[in-house]
C-alpha cells in the first residue's frame, strides 16, 4: 500500500472570532498547493483515494490537485496518528491513498509507521511524504519512497 501524507499549505492566522476550521489559504499557501498539487498529479496512480480534513485550508489544498476527494471529519486539527491510519485503511487498502491534513497530527503519523513510536516530527507546510508497504502482513517492508516540498517541485 502506498500512503501519501499531505499538510495543508500556508494559512491565514485566524481572525477574531473566526473558526480554526474556516482559516483560509494565504497567497502564498494557494501557490504552494497548485505546485504540490500538479507534482502529486503527475505521480499518482488514477484510482488514488483522496481524503482531506474538513477544515478549509486544507480543503482548498486538495482542490490545488485537481481530483475528486473525500471529506473525512476524522482527520479534523486535533486528530491523533491512529485517526489518520485509520482513516487510510493503513495498511490495508488496495489502492494509493492520499491524507491531506495537519500538523502536529502527520508528523506524528509519520514517527508512527517509520518508528513505531509515538513522535513529534515536523512535515512543512505543503510538503508531502509518500510511504510504501510493499506486504501488508510485514512491517519491515516499510519504506519512504518519497519527501517532497513545494519550493523543490521544478516549474
Amino acid at each position: 500500500m502506498d500512503l501519501i501524507l499531505w499538510r495543508h499549505a500556508e494559512a491565514d492566522e485566524a481572525a477574531p472570532g473566526q473558526s480554526d476550521l474556516e482559516r483560509a489559504l494565504t497567497g502564498k499557501g494557494q501557490k504552494q498547493a497548485r505546485r504540490m498539487g500538479q507534482w502529486l498529479d503527475s505521480q499518482l496512480p488514477d484510482n488514488c483515494r483522496v481524503l482531506s480534513s474538513p477544515a478549509l485550508r486544507t480543503l482548498q489544498t486538495a482542490e490545488a490537485l485537481g481530483r475528486k476527494f473525500k471529506i473525512h471529519n476524522d482527520l479534523a486539527p486535533g486528530a491523533d496518528a491512529a485517526d489518520v491510519l485509520k482513516a487510510a485503511n493503513w495498511p490495508g487498502a488496495r489502492e494509493t491513498v492520499l491524507v491531506v491534513g495537519h500538523q502536529p497530527t502527520l508528523g506524528q503519523a509519520a514517527a508512527l509507521l517509520m518508528t513505531g513510536d509515538d513522535q513529534d516530527w515536523d512535515i512543512r507546510k505543503a510538503s508531502a511524504w509518500w510511504f510504501v508497504q510493499r506486504d501488508p502482513g510485514d512491517p519491515d517492508s516499510l519504506y519512504l519512497k518519497a519527501v517532497m516540498a513545494p519550493d523543490l517541485v521544478v516549474k
